[in-house]
C-alpha cells in the first residue's frame, strides 16, 4: 500500500503539532509555488507595518511629495516607550527622513516610527497600503505608552508576503527604490523566528568566512502581547523566497528569546530553506 505523500505542508502541520498557540504561514518561491497555512488570518501587526511606513516614505519621494534628505526634528511628543535609539539623543535631535526610516526598520525605533507618521500622515501611509494590494492591513495610529493593548495595526500573513513580493521583484515603488529599501531590511536585527535553525556558517558569514552574499534575509520582525511575528526575503544562490510566520493565542507574554513562537517558527523556517535548496530554488518539484 502506498504510503500518502509527505508534502511541505503535511511536514509544516506535523513541526507545528506540538505548539499550544495558533501560527500561521505564508511562504512563495517566486516561481508560482505558494504555501498557505492561514495566510488570510488577521494578526495585531506589532512593529511588521513598519515595512508599509517605509515603503510609503519611498513612495512619497518618487513622487517628489516626500524627500529622504528632509531633516526631522525629534519632539517630545514623538517619545514612546519600546525599541530604539533615538530616545537615547533626546528631544530636539534632527534627522534625515531617510535615516529615521533605517533605525525604525534596524532596531525597530519607535520614536522614528512616529516621526515618519507625522510626517507622512496617518491616511497616506494606509493609502499607500491599499495601493500595492494589501487590502487587508491598515496602520490605526501612532505608538504611545500609555495603549500597548489597543491594536497598533493588522495584518495577514498574506498582505506581509505581498510587500516582500513585490520588493524581491522590484516593483515595490521602482527598482531603485526597492533595491535601497532591501538594503535597509536586510540590517534588522531581530530576525530569530527566521534565521534561528538555519546553518550558522551562513547566518554568522563574519567569523565563518562564508560569503555574505550567499545566504542571507531582508526582514521585519514585530512582537507585543498578542503576537510574535517575523517575515522577509531569504536570498539564496538559487534566488530569493518569500516566508512570514505569525504567532498568536499562547500563554507565554514574555519577551524570551526561547519563546515557543520563536522556536517553532524556526523550525518551519528550516524546512523551507531546506526544501528551496533541495530543490534548487523552488517549494516543488512540479
Amino acid at each position: 500500500m502506498p504510503y500518502p505523500s509527505l508534502t511541505l505542508e503535511k511536514r509544516i502541520d506535523a513541526e507545528l503539532c506540538g505548539l499550544d498557540a495558533t501560527m500561521c504561514v505564508y511562504a512563495d518561491d517566486l516561481r508560482g509555488h505558494v504555501v498557505e497555512r492561514g495566510a488570510d488570518e488577521p494578526f495585531e501587526s506589532a512593529s511588521t507595518i513598519k515595512i508599509f511606513v517605509l515603503g510609503c516614505l519611498y513612495d512619497r519621494a518618487e513622487q517628489g511629495k516626500a524627500s529622504l534628505d528632509e531633516v526631522l526634528t525629534y519632539e517630545d511628543r514623538h517619545f514612546v516607550d519600546g525599541s530604539g535609539m533615538i530616545r537615547s539623543l533626546g528631544p530636539g535631535a534632527k534627522l534625515r527622513a531617510g535615516d529615521v526610516a533605517t533605525l525604525m526598520i534596524i532596531c525597530s525605533d519607535n520614536i522614528a516610527t512616529n516621526m515618519l507618521i507625522d510626517y507622512l500622515g496617518l491616511d497616506t501611509i494606509n493609502a499607500f497600503i491599499r495601493s500595492i494590494g494589501c487590502g487587508a492591513t491598515t496602520l490605526h495610529r501612532r505608538l504611545a505608552s500609555d495603549n500597548w493593548g489597543e491594536p497598533l495595526g493588522t495584518i495577514t500573513p498574506r498582505d506581509m508576503g505581498r510587500f516582500f513580493a513585490l520588493l524581491a521583484r522590484g516593483e515595490l515603488v521602482s527598482p531603485a527604490a526597492s533595491a535601497a529599501m532591501r538594503a535597509i531590511l536586510r540590517q534588522q536585527h531581530y530576525n530569530a523566528m527566521l534565521t534561528g535553525n538555519l546553518p550558522p556558517y551562513y547566518t554568522d558569514a563574519e567569523e565563518s568566512g562564508a560569503d555574505p552574499d550567499l545566504i542571507y534575509t531582508a526582514s521585519k520582525s514585530g512582537s507585543m502581547d498578542a503576537c510574535r511575528n517575523d517575515g522577509g526575503l531569504v536570498h539564496t544562490p538559487y534566488g530569493d523566497y518569500v516566508v512570514v510566520l505569525m504567532c498568536k493565542d499562547f500563554a507565554n507574554k514574555l519577551e524570551v528569546n526561547d519563546h515557543p513562537a520563536f522556536l517553532y517558527g524556526a523550525r518551519v523556517s528550516r524546512l523551507l530553506f531546506d526544501q528551496y535548496l533541495a530543490l534548487e530554488g523552488s517549494f516543488s518539484l512540479t
